[in-house]
């Protein structure tokens, strides 16, 4: 007599449930997760990013300095490696170069390694003993593929422009050049619109001019530490691969009375910005950005006041605006996950260059962070995904100190100063708990934290570089991945 339908049914119900071990279930997460993690190492120009990049694949390297994360502490962490990059198409990460910059080579103090200025990626292998006594019994050492991606900071700025008009684009840039210190540097540009109808037919010398002469003033405006986070493109301060091209020759343009003609260079510069929002940006972030499972928003805080509350201001609008273009949020598990598609499920929010600014007062750098990045933080933990702040240095350049002053006993701290034989002290001045206020002081000029240099011997073989909690950086970004 043959079984019936709901018989056999019942018998592959029970060969399925003798596969589905627990032994066999965690072999098959493992085999999941063992594909790269690729690591978004995120923020705009000058936040550190090359330098975060460096410390972090030295302090992989050599672990001695890294008693915050997790697996180091417990002596799970085997070691790790320099790896081939993955994709063939992106330039590697000049890991050997950057730090031999920091070094100092040839006869050469140690300084800052180049600003980045291209698309590039480090991979780097990484062993380790679970924590686990099933995961140990099944797998005794396991292995993770770290990709770490880096870009120019220039291009962060670009992600605000996928959802914009060239009109809305244009209106706000015109408008922010006839304010402030920004007008007197604005001149020579606006001086050239005034010279031209927008709605007359388009021709490719006055295109070229007007790209050149918007790339002059952003340019010029940096220079001047005047911010451009609002204004971009990205690449018309970073072209790298796209330098000439006709996809650059444009500019923000009034908008004629009535509908551009077609053809016209009104018609024609709204084309092009819409190619390069559509096919620049669009396929930059589908190929790399949309692809990211954890990222690191790297913040020169101290930069940012120095420079005085507009700056400050300008910088948390245009990472508000740039981080809403990313991919947030946790499946719910691990096949969540997978139908979900690729997300970044953990952010990190690091103010840098921490120690600028006195030991004492790194609390409160924290808490200037966290009201910076409130509603971009908030928006992320809705989506599902872990956030954190820290104010860190990827390689501590400076040390805190004591210096009597007038009877008072300040909190300063002591570096190298470029142009300056010896280590100098610094009063940066006193951040204060209360965030509203520390803006309200950097709007008064009441900050001047220096850009120190990197010291002697930071690199010695065999060594991590000193760092402020660049250790619980990481146990944030990988150390769920190390357990």
């Amino acid at each position: 007599m043959s079984a019936s339908p709901f018989d056999r049914l019942g018998l592959e119900a029970r060969r399925l449930a003798r596969r589905l071990t627990p032994e066999a279930l965690a072999e098959e997460a493992a085999s999941l997760l063992d594909r790269p993690l690729r690591l978004g190492v995120t923020g705009l120009a000058r936040s550190g990013k090359t330098v975060f990049t460096t410390a972090v694949a030295r302090a992989l390297l050599f672990p001695d300095r890294l008693p915050f994360l997790q697996a180091r502490a417990d002596g799970r962490l085997i070691g790790a490696e320099l790896r081939r990059p993955g994709d063939p198409e992106i330039p590697r990460f000049a890991y050997e170069t950057h730090l031999a910059r920091l070094a100092g080579s040839d006869g050469e103090m140690p300084g800052w390694p180049a600003s980045t200025r291209m698309l590039s990626q480090l991979r780097m292998g990484l062993r380790w003993k679970p924590a686990g006594m099933v995961d140990r019994r099944i797998r005794p050492v396991r292995e993770l593929t770290l990709d770490i991606i880096d870009y120019p900071g220039e291009w962060l700025l670009d992600l605000a422009l996928i959802e914009r008009s060239f009109a809305d684009w244009s209106a706000e840039a015109l408008a922010m050049l006839r304010q402030g210190k920004r007008a007197e540097l604005a001149r020579p540009f606006l001086a050239r619109l005034e010279t031209l109808d927008p709605a007359a037919p388009a021709d490719d010398v006055t295109l070229a001019e007007l790209g050149q002469g918007w790339s002059a003033h952003l340019i010029a405006c940096r220079a001047a530490g005047l911010a451009v986070s609002r204004l971009g493109p990205g690449r018309f301060l970073v072209p790298g691969d796209l330098e000439g091209a006709p996809v650059l020759a444009f500019s923000p343009l009034p908008e004629p009375k009535g509908r551009a003609p077609s053809g016209s260079l009104y018609a024609v510069a709204a084309e092009r910005f819409d190619q390069y929002r559509k096919r620049i940006v669009g396929r930059f972030f589908r190929e790399h950005f949309a692809r990211l499972d954890r990222q690191v928003v790297l913040v020169d805080l101290p930069g940012a006041l120095s420079a005085g509350a507009d700056a400050v201001e300008d910088l948390k609008l245009a990472l508000t605006e740039s981080l809403g273009a990313f991919r947030y949020g946790r499946g719910h598990g691990m096949i969540g996950r997978l139908l979900s598609g690729v997300r970044i499920d953990r952010v990190l929010f690091a103010a840098t260059k921490a120690d600028q600014v006195p030991a004492a007062q790194h609390a409160r750098l924290d808490a200037l962070m966290q009201s910076l990045v409130a509603d971009a933080a908030r928006a992320i933990r809705f989506e599902g995904a872990e956030t954190r702040t820290l104010a860190i240095a990827a390689v501590k350049a400076a040390e805190s100190v004591f210096a009597e002053h007038d009877g008072r006993n300040l909190a300063c701290v002591r570096g190298r100063i470029a142009g300056r034989e010896r280590p100098s002290v610094v009063y940066p001045g006193e951040l204060p708990a209360d965030p509203a206020e520390a803006l309200a002081r950097a709007a008064g000029g009441g900050f001047d934290f220096p850009p120190f240099l990197p010291p002697e011997g930071l690199v010695r073989d065999g060594h991590g570089m000193a760092h402020i909690r660049l250790d619980q950086a990481l146990d944030h970004l990988i150390g769920d991945r190390l357990g």
